[in-house]
């Protein structure tokens, strides 16, 4: 599919099966030409839906010509990343005066990379978060995000691993200020 016309909505609570299993694709498939199975299936338990960002109403699903091609939201609590089962998560809400606002749960269909989804995501978050005083934005990056959080102006500040899925995966946090 070329030029396919991009649509975008908030996420419902009556998505989460689709939305799971566009993620559960996306993680299976766009992490293969970065992380070995054992990565993959432990990226697997810390990754994820956090149903409080669609609760909150940040959560954005895109569609490419009708079809659920990619998600991903953003976040005035202080979570950085993981799903709902992904432990140490804080529902605390930040202060947009000081603190950044968070990118998260950004996922595309492997039949849909590369076709500016995740740009179209990247910008609907940066205009919410900018539109309830945040000046700036962080994320937590996988190897397979990084190139284009960087295309779309993050820089990286920190490399690290979360083993709490069994196997250490490679993880970058990285940030942007809101111009």
């Amino acid at each position: 599919m070329t030029n396919a016309t991009l649509t975008h909505r908030l996420a419902q609570r009556d998505d989460l099966d689709a939305l799971k299993a566009l993620m559960d694709a996306a993680i299976s498939e766009n992490l293969k030409a970065f992380l070995d199975a054992d990565k993959i299936a432990s990226s697997r338990a810390i990754m994820g839906l956090d149903t409080q960002l669609i609760d909150d109403g940040t959560y954005f699903i895109v569609q490419a010509d009708g079809q659920m091609a990619g998600c991903g939201g953003w976040s005035r609590r202080a979570t950085m990343y993981g799903g709902d089962q992904t432990p140490g998560r804080s529902a605390a809400l930040l202060d947009p005066t000081k603190d950044a606002a968070r990118i998260r749960a950004m996922y595309t269909h492997p039949q849909h990379t590369r076709k500016g989804i995740g740009r179209l995501i990247i910008l609907l978050c940066e205009e919410a978060a900018k539109a309830e005083g945040f000046t700036k934005v962080e994320l937590v990056a996988t190897l397979s995000g990084e190139p284009l959080y960087r295309a779309c102006g993050f820089e990286a500040y920190e490399k690290f691993v979360d083993e709490r899925g069994g196997t250490a995966v490679p993880l970058l946090r990285m940030r942007k200020t809101l111009t």
